[in-house]
Order: C-alpha cells, then sequence, then structure tokens
C-alpha cells in the first residue's frame, strides 16, 4: 500500500469529532445529527439483528446487506478492533476477519489502515464506482 504511510489520521473513536469531516463508504461527507454514531447511520439498523447473526451459506445473504452502507469501513474496523468472533460485521463473516488478523497480525488500528486502504484506491481508481472494491487492498 503505498503512499499510506503519508497519511495523517486522527486516533478519534468518534467519526467526524475530531474536527476532520465525517466520510462514508463511497467518501462523501456525511451530514449526521451530532449526537448520530456510525452504527446508527448503517443500513443494518433497519433490519433484525438476527439476520445478521446466521450462519453457513445464511452469512452471504446477511454480507448483501452490507453492500452499499455508508459506514462498512467503521464497521469492520469495529468488529475487527475489537475482536467480534460472532455475525457479520463490515460486510465480513468471522472466516473472513480471522484470516484478515491472522495476515496482519502487528495491525494495531483496523480504522486507520481501512480508512487509508480505502483513500489510497480511491487515489488510483478516480473512474472506479466509490465504495467497490477497495478492501482487497488490505
Amino acid at each position: 500500500m503505498s503512499g499510506a504511510s503519508d497519511v495523517t489520521f486522527s486516533d478519534c473513536a468518534c467519526p467526524g469529532e475530531c474536527g476532520r469531516p465525517d466520510r462514508g463508504e463511497d467518501g462523501v461527507e456525511v451530514a449526521r445529527d451530532e449526537h448520530e454514531t456510525w452504527a446508527e447511520r448503517g443500513l443494518c439498523r433497519k433490519v433484525d439483528p438476527d439476520t445478521l447473526f446466521v450462519e453457513g451459506a445464511a452469512q452471504n445473504h446477511a454480507k448483501v446487506l452490507c453492500t452499499g452502507c455508508p459506514v462498512r469501513t467503521e464497521c469492520l474496523a469495529h468488529a475487527l478492533d475489537n475482536r467480534i468472533d460472532h455475525g457479520v460485521w463490515g460486510g465480513t463473516t468471522e472466516r473472513d476477519r480471522r484470516a484478515l488478523l491472522r495476515r496482519r497480525p502487528t495491525v494495531t488500528s483496523w480504522r486507520n489502515l481501512l480508512e487509508a486502504a480505502r483513500a489510497e484506491y480511491s487515489r488510483q481508481s478516480p473512474h472506479q464506482e466509490p465504495g467497490a472494491g477497495w478492501t482487497q487492498a488490505v
């Protein structure tokens, strides 16, 4: 991931409260209530939570709910940073997240890494559909 090391990120746990604009999966600044968290902006807030905590092939259907979610990056980073073992988070299953954790055992902040990967992908693929494919860079 070239160029990611020269990008500066805040260690702020609440998007937007550190003074930098809050941006969604598509990179567009998100207008939000000052008390609203990333979880309250997730597309999954409109479905039964049990939909995201399924096993087997049903997980693939649950992952579809994450497609196009404006807070997919924040959600995935939360699951990885907190080592959440169950459910679909940020479009990934438990197995997907375990693989990421094994591949990158020294990562101390998945949020910073994922935001840097998203920014780098956007710079390299300016004509790509917003939010599409950047997670493969991780």
